[in-house]
């Protein structure tokens, strides 16, 4: 990343490019998400498809670009009350870090570390902590689980039962529910942590997945894409975690992977992402239905960026860091409004 007055005009160009592509879903992209993402879907128990529903998508457009203390790539990123912080990740020499930073409020800045570098990890809030699970280190996958406070003190709250990273994580209620990853190879399991018990294994994905987008919408998990190991996918999942069923109940319009996932104004979005290919980054946003699956164009990022974190703050959506086409690591930090 480049600095002074030619770093300013970059994100001013950036900023302009990004506030003229999202207009409204209208394109042939759309027709083709619309149109393809919510026939009737065979799902994983025999659970019958919803009958699709006309709801309109909501579109985002970037308000503002600030920066974070560093550059990285796929943070653990939730927000712990009134506080958005975001832990671990790759910097820009992809090297591991442990660094907690306080997204929001205020300027961004670092207030604590992991007790180890850490990059890959689920994330998800409870109870007034960030929780970190698992993560890729120097030395391989982790088990551990370290809960965080909104202030950046990290302590650890209990093990997983196998050391993981590229996972995704949700909370539901006072339970986070950690999707997939990696260990010697890609995840199938559903795992279901509270703080103070055992960790357990509610539910089986249809396929080993890694690096998914995920987020919690209306009591149950939303998961779009990620990969199984060899090829990038485009299934979107319903997790139900009161009957631990899974369901898929639509399509992304292309395969991704390495995308962010955020719950917002009642639908999941899909942000950014990568084929296949390290350099096949991708700067659309989709809107999920959680009912029916449908998906629509919600607007693009400012650049195609690939690993990538999101999270919602009141009536924004903050999208920090991320991986672009030439390998470069970002530490820009987005703020996304309806627009």
């Amino acid at each position: 990343m480049t600095g002074g007055a030619a770093r300013a005009a970059a994100l001013a160009a950036l900023l302009a490019t990004a506030a003229g592509g999202c207009g409204s879903a209208s394109g042939p992209a759309a027709r083709r998400a619309t149109g393809a993402t919510h026939a009737s879907h065979a799902t994983t128990t025999g659970e019958p498809a919803h009958r699709p529903r006309a709801v309109p998508a909501v579109g985002l457009r970037v308000a503002r670009i600030r920066t974070l203390p560093a550059a990285v790539q796929l943070p653990g990123l939730a927000r712990v009350g009134g506080t958005v912080l975001a832990a671990g990740g790759l910097d820009a020499a992809d090297a591991s870090v442990a660094d907690v930073v306080r997204i929001a409020p205020g300027r961004a800045r670092r207030v604590g570390s992991l007790p180890a570098a850490l990059h890959d990890v689920g994330a998800a809030a409870l109870g007034g902590r960030l929780y970190v699970f698992g993560g890729g280190s120097a030395d391989g996958p982790t088990d551990a689980i370290t809960a965080v406070t909104a202030g950046g003190r990290a302590r650890p709250a209990g093990r997983l039962p196998v050391a993981l990273s590229d996972s995704a994580a949700a909370a539901v209620g006072r339970t986070a529910y950690v999707i997939g990853g990696y260990t010697s190879g890609p995840l199938r399991s559903i795992l279901a942590y509270r703080p103070g018990r055992r960790v357990r294994r509610v539910a089986t994905l249809p396929h080993p997945l890694r690096y998914p987008a995920a987020a919690a919408v209306g009591g149950r998990v939303i998961v779009a894409g990620g990969t199984d190991g060899a090829t990038a996918r485009n299934e979107i999942l319903r997790i139900d975690p009161a009957h631990r069923r899974v369901a898929v109940i639509g399509h992304l319009p292309t395969r991704v992977a390495h995308a962010a996932g955020v719950a917002f104004g009642g639908r999941l979005y899909v942000i950014g992402g990568r084929g296949d290919a390290r350099d096949s980054q991708r700067r659309g946003i989709w809107a999920v239905d959680p009912r029916t699956g449908r998906v629509r164009a919600a607007g693009r990022l400012p650049v195609a960026l690939s690993d990538l974190a999101a999270v919602a703050d009141g009536r924004r959506v903050l999208v920090a860091g991320g991986r672009d086409a030439r390998g470069g690591v970002h530490r820009e930090l987005v703020a996304l409004e309806r627009r």
